[in-house]
Formats: C-alpha cells, structure tokens, sequence
C-alpha cells in the first residue's frame, strides 16, 4: 500500500465506530495516534523530497530557457558576420533547447500537482491527529474520572454504614444543631444589618429636608 494510500485509510477511520467495536478504546485511540504520528512524519519528509524536487525541475527549465536565448544570440552574431551554416548550427542549439525547457516546463506543472496532493494530504491527517488526540485526551479524563467518582462512592458508602452506630449519630445531631444555631445567628444579624440601612436612610432624608429648609431661609433673605 503506498503512502498516500495508508493516509487515505487513517483519514476515512471512522472515530466512533472504532471506539464502538474496540475492547480496550483508549488504548486503540493511543494506537491510532501513534500511526497518524508515524504517517505524518513520513508525509513531512515526502513533501520536503517533493519540493526540492520541483526546485530543481524549475532550475533545469530556466538553465535551458537560458541556453535558447544564449543560442539565438550566437546564431544573430553569425549571421551578421555572413556565417549561414555556424548560425543554422547555433539554431539546432537553440531549437533543442527550446524542447528541452519545454519537457522540463510539464514535468514541473506535474510536480506542483504531487506537491499540492501532498501537502493537502498532510493538513488532513495533522488536523485528524489532532482530532483523535483530543478524542484520546477526553476519553482518559473520563476513565480518570469513574475511577475518582469510584472511590467517592465507595466512601460514601463506608462512611454510610458507620453512621449507623449511635454514637456517630449522636455526633451528627451535634453538628447539625450547630449548623442551626449558627445559621440562626447569620438570620438575625442580617436582619440587623437591613435595619440599620433603613434607619441610615431615613436618617439622611432627614439631613437632606433640613439641608433644604437651610437653603429656603437663605434664599429669602
């Protein structure tokens, strides 16, 4: 199976219906990050082969461009200096350089078309690595997370059943009636801290009608 073929299959991997089918998903999820990584890196290296491959195609096109120009200047030269059979020989240059450049040129337009698949290959599978990472991240933190629940509940129930000594229950009654009490006492001094406002309020409408009164008398003297 070649390369792309094997990133094609990772790409069509149908998250679900493998966690699904799995015994053991989270560590299927962690086996199918470890084969995404292994494909990626292979992708990276033939992307990097790719363009330096199109880097030379495009130097061996220019280089025979070059060589067709440089040709016909040389077969102009011989024709000025009255050289017909040195200018059509600097023409056959010329003309093979031209189809040289030519073949270079479609190989180049073929290379940027396996570049461009590659790299599209590669932003595919980096962006399902990153899927199937954060897949496998959530899935561990809620395995994590039964087992913590687990061990809560577990407690619970220890704690449940020593409770039904008498003793513990007399603590209990304790606790509880302190909480009462305790909660009665914020009760009041709530209701405390509301009165007091009121009767703050009140007290400045008062300052604010004799500051008035103050205003009036002066006003009308």
């Amino acid at each position: 199976m070649s390369l792309l073929e094997r990133v094609s299959t990772l790409l069509r991997a149908n998250l679900n219906d493998l966690i699904e089918k799995a015994e053991d998903p989270e560590k299927l999820l962690k086996q199918l990050v470890l084969d995404m990584e292994n494909q990626l890196m292979q992708v990276k290296t033939q992307v990097a082969i790719a363009l330096a491959d199109e880097h030379l195609l495009a130097k061996k096109q220019k280089e025979h461009e070059d060589g067709e120009a440089e040709w016909k200047r040389k077969a102009e030269l011989a024709v000025r200096k009255g050289d017909d059979n040195l200018a059509r020989a600097a023409l056959e240059r010329s003309l093979s350089a031209k189809g040289m450049a030519a073949g270079f040129a479609q190989q180049l337009e073929d290379q940027k078309t396996e570049v461009e698949t590659l790299k599209t290959a590669l932003r595919n599978l980096d962006q399902k690595l990153a899927e199937t990472r954060s897949r496998c991240e959530l899935m561990i933190a809620e395995s994590r997370r039964a087992r913590v629940v687990g061990r809560a509940q577990q407690a619970r129930e220890t704690i449940a059943r020593k409770e039904g000594d008498v003793s513990v229950r007399r603590m209990r009654s304790k606790i509880d009636g302190a909480q009462a009490r305790n909660a009665a006492s914020r009760e009041l001094m709530d209701g405390d801290a509301v009165e007091e406002k009121f009767a703050k309020l009140e007290r400045e409408e008062q300052i604010d009608a004799l500051l008035a009164n103050l205003k009036e008398q002066h006003a009308a003297r």
